[in-house]
C-alpha cells in the first residue's frame, strides 16, 4: 500500500561522481528505474522527478558538450521527468589555489609527499577549474516549493549525499511532509543520514534494479 505521491530530486553531478566511485558506469543507470526504485523503497508512488545538472562549455570540447546535451535530451523524454541546468563557470586563480590548499591539507601528507602532490595536483586531486553555480540552491528551493509552499506531494526524496540540503529538508519536515535521501555509500554524508530517513544504494541493488536494458 502506497503512502502517497513523492517528488524526486536528483543531484546529477553528485550522482555521477558517486556512481563512478562505486565502480558503476553512470551511463548504464536508468534514471526512471532509479527514481521508481527509491520511491518504492520508502513506500511511495513517484509523481515526478527533476534532474539537475551543470552544462559544459563548448571550449571544453565539442564531443563533451554535444554528448552531454544529447544525454540531457534523452532524460527530458523520460516519463514525468524535468531537467534543470546551470552553466559551469570557471574559477579564478585564487579560488583554484584555495581549493588545492584545502585538498592537500585534508590528505595529511608528509613533508616529502606534499610538494610532489602539489606539483602534480591536477593528476592527484583532479580538475578544479570549474564549479557548479546555483545547482544546490535550485534543488533546495524546488524541494521547499513542492514540499512546503505548494504542498503538491506527500514526500520529497533527494538522490544525493550532500549534507548542504539538510536545512531545506528540516524546513519541509516541519510542515508534516516526509523527507528522505538516497545515495551510494561512497559520498553519502553521515550528517545527512543522521538527519532524515536514508537509503544506501549498494552496487548490486543498482545493477539489479536500475540498469538500462
Amino acid at each position: 500500500m502506497s503512502n502517497g505521491k513523492a517528488m524526486v530530486f536528483i543531484d546529477g553531478s553528485n550522482l555521477y561522481h558517486n556512481l563512478k566511485a562505486t565502480f558503476i558506469r553512470p551511463g548504464g543507470i536508468d534514471l526512471k528505474a532509479l527514481s521508481d526504485f527509491v520511491c518504492s523503497h520508502f513506500g511511495y508512488e513517484r509523481k515526478k522527478t527533476t534532474y539537475y545538472n551543470s552544462l559544459p562549455n563548448l571550449a571544453d570540447g565539442e564531443a563533451v558538450y554535444y554528448g552531454h546535451m544529447e544525454f540531457l535530451d534523452k532524460v527530458k523524454l523520460l516519463p514525468n521527468f524535468e531537467v534543470k541546468t546551470r552553466k559551469l563557470q570557471h574559477n579564478s586563480n585564487a579560488e583554484i589555489l584555495n581549493t588545492v590548499t584545502k585538498e592537500l591539507s585534508s590528505l595529511g601528507l608528509c613533508g616529502v609527499c606534499a610538494p610532489i602532490v602539489k606539483a602534480h595536483w591536477k593528476d592527484y586531486i583532479g580538475s578544479v577549474n570549474v564549479k557548479e553555480k546555483g545547482i544546490d540552491v535550485m534543488i533546495a528551493v524546488d524541494m521547499i516549493k513542492h514540499g512546503l509552499i505548494d504542498g503538491d506531494c506527500d514526500a520529497c526524496i533527494l538522490i544525493s549525499g550532500d549534507a548542504d540540503f539538510i536545512p531545506a529538508m528540516d524546513m519541509i519536515k516541519t510542515s508534516g511532509k516526509a523527507v528522505f535521501s538516497a545515495c551510494t555509500a561512497k559520498g553519502y554524508s553521515f550528517a545527512l543520514r543522521n538527519a532524515h530517513g536514508w537509503f544506501i544504494l549498494d552496487k548490486k541493488q543498482l545493477l539489479d534494479n536500475c540498469s538500462k536494458h
